[in-house]
């Protein structure tokens, strides 16, 4: 348990921060104790999110969110399990671990911040972006159709699975609300821009 968060590692505009506040805000109306909350992150731009919310967390190797969180929620099944991580690494490098974990249909909310690019590593394509967008690794246009997630998890038997808009920060809170009430695996496929990169 931290007692002592550090200082917010953002670009100016990033718009993670109402994804953390519905996260935080989630949390406090379920009335969940913070004791009993387990937030898991990568490496990437919202990695830095489990030191701003005064919970347990973990920052995990790259893509390793996902069985982290799983070995945390089969030691103790009675704690509120949450994992976080971007679209490149949820939908491209580590794409299997997601699909097993919703196969697995264990008790854990994943929430993926789509900002439809690489982000960290200075705006290449991801899964999620759209045809003839221009990015570092597509100069000329992505010529590669995206993916739906919420249709790649309900293949996957995802039972809660939702795609929510990032300034619709009431309905995003409902949304992890009920994800967090639901008894099994679930994911929230957050869009949401980037300031630094995203520029369609």
């Amino acid at each position: 348990m931290r007692t002592n968060l550090q200082s917010i590692q953002r670009c100016p505009w990033c718009w993670n921060f109402l994804i953390h506040l519905a996260i935080k805000q989630a949390l406090e109306s379920l009335w969940i104790e913070k004791e009993n909350v387990v937030f898991v992150t990568w490496i990437g731009c919202g990695s830095k999110m489990n030191q701003y919310l005064d919970c347990y967390g973990a920052e995990t190797l790259h893509g390793r969110w996902i069985p982290f969180a799983t070995w945390v929620k089969l030691a103790n099944p009675k704690l509120t399990v949450i994992s976080l991580s971007g679209d490149g690494d949820t939908y491209w490098i580590w794409l299997w671990h997601l699909l097993h974990a919703a196969r697995n249909n264990i008790n854990i909310l994943h929430i993926t911040c789509d900002n439809q690019n690489y982000a960290l590593t200075t705006g290449q394509a991801s899964p999620t972006t759209p045809l003839n967008a221009k990015t570092n690794s597509t100069p000329n246009g992505n010529q590669i159709k995206p993916f739906d997630p919420v249709k790649l998890l309900g293949s996957a038997g995802c039972g809660f699975v939702k795609c929510v808009d990032w300034k619709d920060l009431n309905s995003l809170k409902e949304t992890i609300q009920e994800a967090l009430k639901y008894e099994w695996f679930s994911h929230i496929n957050v869009n949401q821009p980037c300031p630094s990169w995203r520029r369609w």
